[in-house]
């Protein structure tokens, strides 16, 4: 009889041990197979890492919400945090708990849904020194709602054992446009873009912003569009870049993808009008992509923020192929755990 138990106890183990191995294998075969760059290949003191390349909130299968990584001299800067930005954090092969720096280009929710599971889960792992927060007007706000939403875990966290309060690892400021910060590794610059376009006489247009960034490193000049519309301040900001990671609009495509499965019909004509006009002026077509890399004479162009679409294999290869229509240097369509 207790020999069987055992036998019983050991299968279960090795069933438990099974299982751990299938969670944690795609894991690692990502951080091994994913698609590097020349500067990772080349061994530069920079890298950057597109951990999330989906544009949109509709959720994907094979695509994170938007997040980049940005490491230098082996330190990670996290630009944007998008759900699920944590796990392939940990599926690039950098650990959570190393990320000190966030930068925030604007307030979508698919830029920002990852950032309470970062925050409670680095405090939850007892880290102490505190997650700085960066971004535009509207990120301290974002940053303290997150906290706000996390305030029942806090409490239960803090009568399980958790000594301090999750406020005290968290730090964030709304910043204006110029010099944002700057330490050993990186000199960041930040511009205001045409993302939003709320009207003076909205209360959002003092209050909201959405920001473009430039790291300047050691080796290497990059620039984070985030979200935009064209922008004169962008493309002076972007010139004589090494590298431009940019979002790429496709108003009509996404239509299409949206009518087939009915989300366009949902919406009022007023809706659908107001849709249009945000997708048009306030994201970058294929063509406005390869005219800003162009003018700023970027030596190359990562497109990520890709939109859902029926076919991603023909849409994103016509994009690449509008981009290179206009702009005559290297263009990569980023997937997710990229490293350049």
């Amino acid at each position: 009889m207790q020999r069987d138990i055992r036998k019983a106890l050991a299968i279960l183990v090795s069933a438990g041990a099974l299982a751990s191995c299938a969670t944690d294998a795609p894991a690692a075969q990502a951080a091994q197979m994913a698609p590097t760059g020349h500067r990772a290949q080349a061994g530069g003191s920079t890298v950057i890492v597109t951990l999330g390349t989906a544009g949109g909130p509709r959720p994907r299968t094979d695509r994170a919400q938007t997040a980049n990584l940005l490491i230098v001299n082996g330190t990670p800067y996290l630009i944007d945090v998008g759900a699920n930005a944590v796990r392939r954090i940990q599926q690039s092969g950098t650990d959570f708990l190393q990320i000190s720096r966030v930068f925030i280009t604007h307030g979508h929710s698919d830029h920002t849904l990852g950032l309470p599971t970062l925050l409670a889960t680095a405090w939850e792992f007892q880290r102490r020194e505190p997650i700085e927060i960066i971004g535009p007007p509207g990120t301290a706000k974002l940053t303290h709602d997150a906290l706000q939403f996390l305030s029942t875990n806090s409490e239960i966290r803090r009568s399980e054992g958790n000594p301090s309060p999750i406020e005290e690892i968290v730090k964030a400021r709304d910043v204006a446009p110029g010099q944002v910060y700057e330490d050993k590794n990186v000199r960041v610059l930040a511009v205001e873009n045409t993302h939003f376009n709320f009207g003076t006489s909205s209360p959002l247009s003092a209050k909201i912003k959405s920001y473009s960034y430039k790291f300047v490193t050691p080796d290497e000049t990059v620039v984070f569009t985030g979200d935009t519309g064209p922008s004169p301040a962008l493309e002076r900001l972007a010139t004589g870049a090494d590298v431009l990671v940019t979002e790429i609009g496709a108003a009509e495509e996404l239509v299409a993808f949206y009518k087939a499965n009915g989300t366009w019909q949902r919406k009022t004509e007023e809706e659908q009008r107001e849709w249009l006009r945000h997708q048009h002026e306030e994201h970058l077509s294929a063509e406005a992509v390869g005219a800003l890399a162009a003018n700023a004479g970027v030596k190359r162009v990562i497109l990520t923020h890709l939109i859902p679409v029926a076919n991603e294999k023909v849409v994103y290869a016509d994009l690449k192929r509008r981009v290179q229509a206009v702009y005559k240097g290297d263009v990569v369509l980023a997937a997710d755990l990229m490293r350049f």
